[in-house]
């Protein structure tokens, strides 16, 4: 019984996906919407009884001790499982009135439903191969979300959004076969399976596989050098697929990037090595890069996505760092994220939706015929600028406070990189509300010229109004309470 319980969240949104794209019975949207919306919700409720209730190890195949398919949930399983379920919940139900608009429903909804089971696969994840195996299955099934709408431009990204997530996974896959000759099997412990008498005499061919799958693994979170697929993919794909990709999707990349670093070849291995450095470096490099393309990008997805790029290397900076407080604020960024990108991705879709719109340019009073939307895109672009109460101050702190408890004691070009972390930090919140509170402030304060007659029913449209509300709300209340996330994530990883 246990084992149905843990493989639950996995096998019944795969299920409901195949369904809904072969039945006849879902061509019509009157039988596929609420088929859709029960299936989300009860994968929801699925994945909350797989985190409450005990469970064992599931192997489902073991051709050999490498490569055995086996399934477990921990902490860091329920963490991301349950916050994955419960945003492609929400978004489900803001994506029925929106995909009206849209064609080819069936197909969506089941790429839609099945790559939540195979996120949930990857969550739960046991070891190192398992990981691998479920990572690629959900990049592949997740591509038809980006090519959903055909056009020459969506058939580009989509295909763009495979070549990097399929080089990113080919580095991940040379981590693996040279990881896999220094312990079998790469069973997922906290603290790292690995230990210096393993890999003596062999330590830069380990520093090296281990820098390639983070740089592999971080590709999905968009870091520098492979970055590109993202301003790509976020345009071009419906606002529901956007909000899934930005919020959670890029988060499986940091799923796999935790579970490498500090499950498998332990922080104390890596603590102080070149691999630390290099990946500060690139992190840094990103977030100043992508919040200056942001500032600098006038599409309002395009836009969101460099925006992404930038948030994201938050996490991983907050992560190669290692001290206690920086993984405490890289892990609480993964859900302040989540909520505020989500709340960004839908007010844009609604935008657009109902007006047509894609330039920031066109937004110019829109706050006075959409103001519940534009309060939402204010308060999630307060959360990402980092100002209290809302949620990613806290998470913005503890990083600040994570890179400077780095630096101390600290000499040379690692000293140099807490100092740099923590202005980099700085100028990327200059520069993200310069990118997205100036566009609240136009919205609501367009100036004497505009011509102020609204445009009347705008947002009579309360499935799609509501779940964005939502998201803002937990921008909003997470700060506010993140006390239990705070206890919980001390005692997560490190």
């Amino acid at each position: 019984m246990s084992e149905l319980i843990l493989l639950l969240p996995i096998l019944l949104p795969v299920t409901a996906g195949l369904l809904a794209g072969f039945l006849p019975c879902f061509r019509r949207d009157r039988a596929l919407y609420p088929f859709m919306i029960a299936a989300s919700f009860l994968t929801l409720f699925s994945a909350i009884l797989a985190a409450v209730l005990p469970t064992e190890t599931v192997t489902l195949l073991s051709p050999g001790s490498v490569m055995a398919i086996t399934f477990r949930m921990d902490d860091t399983a329920r963490f991301f499982s349950l916050i994955a379920s419960a945003a492609w919940c929400i978004t489900a139900v803001y994506s029925c009135r929106y995909m009206k608009h849209e064609d080819e429903h069936p197909r969506f909804y089941a790429f839609y439903l099945i790559v939540i089971g195979f996120l949930n696969a990857l969550f739960t994840a046991a070891n190192l191969f398992t990981m691998y195996l479920t990572f690629e299955l959900m990049t592949l099934c997740s591509m038809p979300l980006v090519l959903h709408i055909r056009s020459k431009e969506a058939v580009y990204a989509g295909m763009k959004y495979l070549f990097y997530s399929m080089a990113g996974a080919l580095f991940g896959l040379f981590g693996f076969i040279v990881l896999s000759t220094f312990g079998d099997p790469l069973m997922f412990r906290k603290g790292g399976v690995l230990d210096a008498a393993m890999i003596a005499g062999k330590e830069p061919l380990f520093l090296t596989a281990v820098f390639l799958m983070i740089v592999g693994f971080c590709t999905k979170g968009g870091m520098f050098p492979m970055h590109a697929w993202l301003p790509s993919a976020h345009p071009i794909a419906p606002a529901p697929a956007s909000a899934q990709l930005s919020a959670v999707i890029t988060k499986a990349g940091v799923l796999c990037v935790i579970r490498t670093v500090y499950f498998i070849a332990s922080p104390a291995l890596l603590t102080g090595t070149w691999v630390q450095t290099a990946w500060m470096c690139l992190a840094l490099l990103t977030i100043f890069m992508g919040s200056m393309m942001a500032y600098r990008e006038h599409g309002i997805k395009k836009r969101l996505a460099y925006s992404t790029i930038s948030q994201v290397s938050y996490i991983f900076l907050g992560l190669s760092l290692m001290t206690p407080a920086a993984v405490l604020g890289a892990l609480l960024h993964v859900v302040f994220h989540m909520a505020a990108k989500s709340t960004l991705f839908l007010a844009t879709g609604s935008i657009i939706h109902n007006t047509g719109n894609t330039r920031v340019d066109d937004l110019r009073g829109i706050g006075l015929s959409m103001p519940v939307t534009m309060w939402c895109w204010t308060i999630a672009g307060l959360s990402l600028v980092g100002i209290p109460p809302t949620s990613a101050f806290l998470s913005k702190w503890y990083l600040a406070e994570g890179a400077l408890a780095f630096g101390a004691g600290q000499t040379g070009l690692p000293a140099v990189l807490s100092w740099l972390a923590t202005v980099i930090l700085l100028v990327s919140a200059l520069l993200t509300a310069g990118y997205l509170l100036t566009v609240s402030v136009r919205a609501f304060f367009p100036g004497r010229n505009f011509d102020r007659k609204p445009l009347h029913g705008l947002e009579d449209h309360r499935s799609m109004m509501i779940p964005t509300a939502v998201f803002a709300g937990l921008s909003l209340v997470l700060g506010l309470y993140a006390e239990p996330l705070i206890r919980f994530f001390s005692q997560m990883i490190l």
